[in-house]
């Protein structure tokens, strides 16, 4: 409670807390990679798809914080740029979507830099607390109901 009385502080709800983070730590690494003419979205798509040969457009939905409507125009602007090319799958109501060659350079450039942002960041951490935060993420997925390994699926 607020020394005013306030029942809610904003300010030391950790929802909130976390969501702000998440997204500055999301804008910090989009303005590493812009000179790819990648936006978010668009980088959020082409790491999903990079995880497996194809992936169909609602598996991608699912494991990223995007609706479906953020996704398509992600994926059309993939199209477009020639970084993402979609196939056809056996339901022919959803077609699977994979990197082009062009689409892995630029997935391979840009998942340098996310890896040395994530680096810089993870050095933030004294080295005897580093693994201490990896506990608390896991903690927090299993009290929501989803482990890592579920979100990757």
């Amino acid at each position: 409670m607020k020394d005013d009385g306030q029942l809610f502080d904003l300010d030391a709800f950790t929802p909130y807390r976390m969501v702000v983070l998440g997204h500055l730590m999301s804008e910090e690494l989009g303005a590493a990679y812009a000179g790819e003419g990648l936006s978010i979205p668009e980088w959020r798509v082409l790491a999903v798809v990079s995880q497996a040969r194809a992936v169909a457009a609602r598996d991608v939905a699912a494991r990223t914080p995007m609706d479906k409507m953020a996704v398509s125009r992600a994926v059309a602007s993939l199209e477009k740029k020639d970084w993402i090319r979609r196939s056809p799958t056996a339901d022919r109501r959803v077609n699977a979507l994979e990197l082009t060659d062009a689409g892995r350079a630029v997935f391979d450039r840009v998942a340098r830099l996310a890896l040395d942002f994530e680096q810089r960041i993870l050095n933030a951490f004294p080295s005897d607390k580093a693994e201490g935060f990896f506990e608390a993420l896991a903690i927090l997925e299993t009290a929501l109901g989803r482990s890592h390994a579920e979100a990757a699926e």
